[in-house]
Parts: C-alpha cells; sequence; structure tokens
C-alpha cells in the first residue's frame, strides 16, 4: 500500500518540475492573462490542472502521493512568496514589473501592442475610473496583476512641482 520512499521522492521532483513550467508559462502569458480571466482563460486552467497531474504523480494515485504533490505545491508556493517578499530582483522576474500606457495625456500604443492590451479595454479601464478621455490621464499604468491604474492630472497634489511627481511615478513604473 505505502508507494515506497524513492517514489514519493519521484513524485516531489515531478511536482517541482511542472510548478516552475506552469510558473513560467504562466508569466510568459502576460499580465492581462493573469488579471482578467474570461470563460476561456478559466477552462484552459482546469485542463491544465488535469493535464499536469499525471506529470506529477506519474502512475501513482496513492492517498501518499497525491499528499506529497500537493505538500510539494504548498511549499513551493510559500518558498516563492517568501523570496519574493524579501527580494526585489526575484521579485520583479516573477510577477513582472508595471507598464506605461498613457503618459501626459498620449497613448503608448508600442506598450500596448507588447502587454496585448487593446484600446477598448484602456477606454473601459478610464470608464471604471471616471475619466471620459485620455487627455485627461496624466498617467495609466498596467499592473503586474493585469489591473490598469489611472492617475488624473486633478489627483497630482498641486503644491506639488507635477513634473518631478510624475518623474518619480516614470521611474518607479519602467
Amino acid at each position: 500500500m505505502y508507494p515506497g520512499a524513492h517514489v514519493l521522492a519521484q513524485i516531489a521532483v515531478r511536482t517541482l518540475t511542472i510548478y516552475v513550467l506552469v510558473l513560467v508559462g504562466v508569466r510568459l502569458s502576460g499580465k492581462r492573462e493573469v488579471g482578467q480571466m474570461t470563460p476561456f482563460d478559466l477552462t484552459l486552467l482546469l485542463l491544465l490542472s488535469n493535464s499536469v497531474q499525471n506529470a506529477m504523480t506519474g502512475p501513482d494515485t496513492s492517498l501518499a502521493g497525491g499528499a506529497v504533490a500537493a505538500a510539494t505545491l504548498l511549499t513551493l508556493n510559500y518558498i516563492v512568496g517568501a523570496i519574493s517578499g524579501k527580494n526585489r530582483k526575484f521579485r520583479k522576474f516573477i510577477e513582472g514589473q508595471p507598464t506605461l500606457l498613457i503618459h501626459d495625456g498620449k497613448v503608448i500604443y508600442d506598450h500596448m501592442k507588447k502587454e496585448r492590451v487593446s484600446k477598448d479595454e484602456l477606454d473601459r479601464a478610464l470608464r471604471e475610473h471616471g475619466i471620459p478621455s485620455c487627455k485627461d490621464v496624466a498617467l495609466a499604468v498596467l499592473e503586474v496583476d493585469g489591473t490598469i491604474s489611472c492617475l488624473k492630472y486633478d489627483d497630482l497634489n498641486p503644491q506639488a512641482n507635477s513634473h518631478m511627481v510624475r518623474k518619480r511615478f516614470l521611474q518607479k513604473h519602467q
């Protein structure tokens, strides 16, 4: 009934490999795919999890094998979270970094194309923020979680040098 230590170790190594592969795949799919889950994305996620299950556990369908796979995934997730919290370079590697979509009222179409953000999606985000036009936006940023943050000119502190505020914001988000 007990599969043996070498089989459980194989399951842990297989699970580690699949975790890294899926993490890289999700990272390469882009920020918008992570932030905006459509029915197609949910279907893909469910099928992906089902397809990699056998790759993790192999022919072993024992309770111990499933427990080792689950424990390995939870441990890896904890480790990645802990390292991301302490190491900015690692976090940027895992999560990516924000992308500027609008600067000073001008849409940056090259960035939108690279991130696969349509003009319709950008317009929807502006409406959600109560902004009627791109011209009214000081900065719009595609965040690492797939959301679009917008900063109107009115939101900038009028007492502060708006050029310096924008410069600091741009340095942080580019």
